[in-house]
């Protein structure tokens, strides 16, 4: 474990910081504790974001818009519908995307994602070409299901801190009892992601651990992954 945190410093070292408006958004973020995509993962995210080059993108967990911010900046002609339950980091987001003249490519929902998912009639934008989880970690297979749907064909669902420092590994009982649901939960959704004929994943120790799933079309549902 040392060393694995080592050459992760290592690696990190060679990351870029952002400057201006997206630098003062992340440094102010994590100053106040608020969730903000680790430095690893910006880079793995910026990577598939060059390699799919989405058109339409669905965030579920805006926070206060930075990783919106962020794909926007690495993948200017993409629109982007983003998706926040807690009414103030919502209203903050907003103000953010304002301040750096993106209103008109992402668009911030306030309110519960799993029922936004449910009835998309009224805002929906797709088909996904790409979809970023990172909300509440106990709703991820709720999440997951409804923005399945909402996806393009062999479309990309990216789901973040899914191995919740290192804790997944243990056993529900070795888990302190305020965090088993999550865990629980969690373990659930992994074994679906990776046990599902039609889905491709692969489970990455990057940040605190990154799902990404390729979706394979409704002709490809019983069949084995490849």
């Amino acid at each position: 474990m040392q060393d694995f945190d080592r050459i992760r410093s290592f690696i990190l070292s060679y990351g870029k910081d952002e400057d201006g408006q997206l630098g003062s958004i992340y440094s102010d973020a994590i100053s106040r504790g608020v969730p903000v995509i680790r430095p690893d993962m910006k880079e793995l995210l910026k990577l598939l974001l060059l390699l799919k080059k989405p058109e339409h993108i669905l965030e579920i967990g805006t926070a206060v818009g930075f990783s919106a911010l962020f794909m926007s900046e690495n993948r200017p002609e993409a629109k982007i519908t983003t998706m926040e339950l807690d009414p103030d980091r919502a209203a903050e987001a907003k103000k953010n995307i304002r301040e750096a003249s993106k209103e008109d490519r992402i668009r911030v929902l306030e309110g519960d994602a799993a029922e936004l998912l449910g009835s998309p009639d009224s805002w929906f934008d797709g088909p996904y070409d790409l979809i970023f989880i990172d909300a509440a970690k106990a709703q991820y297979k709720e999440y997951f299901e409804k923005a399945r749907l909402l996806a393009a064909p062999e479309g990309m669902i990216v789901s973040d801190n899914v191995l919740q420092d290192g804790s997944i590994m243990e056993s529900h009982f070795l888990v302190e009892k305020r965090d088993r649901t999550i865990h629980d939960r969690m373990r659930e959704y992994l074994k679906m992601l990776t046990g599902t004929p039609g889905l491709t994943t692969d489970i990455l120790p990057v940040g605190d651990g990154v799902a990404i799933t390729i979706l394979g079309s409704p002709e490809g549902a019983g069949q084995d992954n490849v």
